[in-house]
């Protein structure tokens, strides 16, 4: 077995990032992330990468840009407020097609709100994050070995199909600390990427990095082949795990932290003889829609349990297509639900909606 080290989820998804080959990290410190930020200050000079702070979230985002289209792989991080200024920038990423990683430890809001743990971005997430036709593989951990595992998958990802991944945690797995294997961590290499614009060496026609169109038959063209991209993704890279599902009468959706605390309630719910089960998206984008279809077959409703006022229960109703009713437990605003909660949940709708 590989060496275990004991490292918060900050910590982690910065090593991870350094595994994968990231040399460039631009930042702006903001709660809960800031450790990524001090972790990539103390690593990048000793292992001759580059680590800069940005003056504001929105010079970060267009580092990045930079970065990625001369073809390396780069990554920002920050929490919900610093997102959103970022929104500019994750749209011109996504226009001129170009790989990177955003990782967005979630804060309560809106606003500046507070510095608690929240999932309240996931719609900003899921539904783009910036103007115009777009999506971003949006990866959601429940643990601190997923924060570094999915870091690497979304690099690998990005690369793949040339787009922004996003790591969507919350804050309480970014402040978390739990044993990590580091040494486990599978890289495949960057592919050759020959649109880069990284010197043509002589060799070759000139690169553009570009965004504009304004021939609009040309920009509808460039977003139908960017949405069968999408499907593709959609077809090939959804992720998520299911736990006790065969006979579920109960179906919780979670996931993060919500995820960890709902596993104790279905345990406990288990105990007193109730049939439910758990089915935990890892990709929030593309989501995970056809366990959610099989489940409707056989359950008699979902539960959407969220640090939020309730976001992802919208894309619970469309895959189960509203075949049985859908329900939402949540916390908002920094807190999280605990498993009583949850639990109270299940027993009411294992009554009926009666308690």
């Amino acid at each position: 077995m590989a060496d275990k080290v004991l490292m918060k989820g900050n910590e982690a998804i910065a090593e991870a990032a350094i595994i994968a080959g990231c040399r460039h990290y631009f930042g702006y410190p903001i709660t809960p992330q800031t450790e990524i930020a001090a972790y990539m200050a103390k690593r990048m000079p000793k292992i001759g990468g580059c680590f800069l702070q940005a003056e504001s979230e929105i010079a970060a985002i267009n580092m990045v840009y930079g970065v990625a289209s001369a073809g390396l792989r780069v990554m920002t991080s920050s929490s919900s407020p610093g997102i959103s200024l970022k929104g500019e920038g994750l749209s011109y990423l996504a226009g001129s097609d170009l790989p990177s990683l955003v990782v967005n430890v979630q804060r309560g809001g809106p606003g500046l709100g507070g510095i608690q743990p929240s999932q309240s971005d996931y719609f900003q997430a899921t539904r783009a994050g910036g103007h115009g036709d777009f999506r971003m593989i949006v990866l959601a951990p429940a643990s601190v070995q997923e924060m570094a595992e999915l870091t690497v998958k979304g690099f690998e990802l990005a690369d793949k199909y040339r787009m922004t991944s996003m790591l969507l945690a919350d804050g309480t797995m970014g402040q978390m600390m739990e044993p990590v294997e580091l040494a486990s961590l599978k890289v495949n290499a960057a592919p050759e990427k020959p649109w880069a614009t990284n010197g043509t060496k002589m060799q070759r026609a000139h690169n553009i990095t570009n965004s504009l169109s304004l021939v609009p038959e040309e920009l509808e063209q460039l977003n139908f082949a960017r949405y069968e991209r999408y499907a593709e993704i959609e077809a090939n890279e959804t992720m998520y795990e299911e736990y006790l599902m065969d006979d579920a009468d109960i179906c919780i959706a979670a996931f993060g932290i919500a995820a960890r605390v709902s596993r104790n309630a279905v345990d406990e719910a288990r105990r007193q003889g109730i049939k439910v089960g758990m089915i935990r998206p890892i990709t929030l984008w593309p989501f995970p829609t056809a366990p959610f279809k099989a489940a409707a077959d056989h359950v008699k409703s979902f539960i959407s349990v969220e640090l939020s006022m309730g976001q992802m229960i919208e894309d619970v109703k469309l895959a189960s297509e509203c075949r049985v009713p859908v329900t939402l437990c949540n916390r908002a605003g920094g807190m999280i639900p605990t498993p009583e909660q949850v639990l109270d949940a299940i027993v009411k709708a294992n009554n009926g909606g009666e308690r």
